[in-house]
Formats: C-alpha cells, structure tokens, sequence
C-alpha cells in the first residue's frame, strides 16, 4: 500500500499570462523556488517529491495525514500569495493505482479540508482489506508505510561522454526516460527522471525480475548498460535512501570486480 498525494497550481496557465511576453525567465525562476519550498517542506515529513510537470507535483506521503497535507498548504500559502494551491491526497497497492485515486478524489470534489484545498477519500489514511500482512504490520495511525523505489542510473556514464557530445547525451537521457516510463507503466509503476542520467521509479509491486526485463527491454539496440539499487522503506525518504545506497553498492561491487546490476536495500 503506498500513498501519493498530487499538488498542483491552479489555474497556472491563465495566470502567466497576465505576466506578459517577456515572462519566460519569472517563470523558469518561479517554478524552480516552489519546486525548493514544496521539496523542503515535504522532505521534513520523510516525504520526497518528483515534479510531473513544473506547475504539478507527485509527492510520497506515506504516513502524512491531512492535518499535516494542511500545513504544508498553509506554508505555501504564506510564501506565494499570488497563486492557488491544491492537493489531492490517494492510494492504492501500486503507484498508478495510488495516482489514480488522487485523480479522482479531485475530479468529483471530494474535500477533506476546503480550506486548504485538500481533497482525499477515508481509502488514503487507511490499509486496504487486501493489504499484506507485512503492510499491516508496519501500519502506524491506520497509514500503510511501505514504499519500493528503484534509482536507476546510466553504468558508466562517464564513457557516455567521450564519444557523445552534451547535447547528444541529452537526447539518449531522454529516450532512456521515455522507455522507461512506457515500460514500467505496464507495471502500474511511475518513473521520473532526476537529472543527469538518474531515474526513480515508484515501483510498488515490480520484482526484481521484472525490473531485469524492463532494463533489458529498455537498453535493447542501444548502446549503454543501466544499473537499478532497489530501496524499501516506510516511508518516501526512507526508500529513496535505502535505493540510493544500493545502487552504490553496485558500483562499489563493481570496483571489486563483481558485476551485478540490480540491488536491493530494505531499511
């Protein structure tokens, strides 16, 4: 069971263009300080958050409660008065699933606090009746806690760069991102891209197997090889960590000369 909640600015659009033609470079500066606030205030609650798109935000919430979603509402509202704000709490035994639920709760209005915007369903604070006993185990407050992210990186990039120019290695990035994406998709899993040559996938409910597929599946015809550290924990943060520390593991493994490109971490 993992819970995801889905912040996004409202009525973005309309709202940059009472900015002007010459508003690209606000933008891009806005955008990059509520990406900062909206990380940093989540991160606080054991929380991470990956952008979707610059004016929406999927964070891992996993024993946040509405009460807490609300300061962090509140918080933001203090920072940017310009601009509205709204979260849509939900989840689900996958990602996708978790996303969905979001989706919807905001779609037929389903507010748990009007004030600060939060929409959600009883479903997001509470174990499922088909949760796994380890899931219910590691419940706290009536909130699932168990999350499985994989960081996945590029073996080698550095070889990448000898023989690509910047921007050509841009272009493999993103076409890695996409297959990715697409093929863990079919998994109900979500994949965001991190920067560099660095991916995270959501990734509840994937085996290590599967993932195996994906990357073999993904790298097919192409000249580079990934590298994917498993991490489980109770919460986002914890997870990513865990994930992070095990793709490390695989490059220290590789130093030794032990090749293996998958790695799992449970914290």
């Amino acid at each position: 069971m993992i819970q995801l909640t889905i912040i996004r600015i409202e009525g973005y659009g309309p709202w940059t263009l009472t900015l002007g033609y010459d508003r690209e470079a606000q933008l891009q500066m806005l955008q990059s300080r509520i990406y900062h606030d909206v990380q940093r205030l989540f991160h606080q609650k054991d929380s991470l958050v990956y952008f979707n798109r610059f004016d929406e935000y999927f964070a891992i919430t996993n024993g946040i409660s509405v009460v807490e979603h609300a300061e962090i509402a509140h918080a933001l509202a203090i920072l940017y008065k310009d601009l509205k704000m709204s979260m849509a709490i939900g989840a689900g035994r996958t990602a996708f699933e978790a996303s969905i639920n979001a989706y919807n709760a905001r779609k037929e209005n389903m507010l748990t606090d009007e004030k600060a915007r939060i929409f959600g369903t009883a479903a997001a604070t509470t174990p499922s009746s088909s949760a796994t006993n380890e899931e219910k185990e590691v419940s706290k407050g009536g909130t699932s806690l168990l999350v499985q992210i994989m960081h996945i990186d590029v073996d080698s990039s550095t070889k990448l760069t000898g023989r690509l120019s910047p921007y050509e290695v841009t272009a493999l990035v993103i076409k890695l991102y996409n297959r990715l994406a697409e093929e863990f998709l079919k998994f109900e899993a979500l994949t965001f891209f991190l920067g560099g040559d660095n991916f995270m996938v959501i990734s509840n409910g994937v085996t290590g197997a599967q993932a195996d597929e994906v990357i073999k599946k993904v790298t097919s015809g192409l000249d580079v090889k990934l590298n994917c550290g498993i991490g489980i924990g109770k919460s986002g943060r914890r997870a990513a960590e865990a994930a992070t520390r095990a793709l490390d593991t695989i490059r220290d493994m590789r130093d030794e000369g032990k090749i293996q490109t998958i790695y799992e971490i449970r914290c």
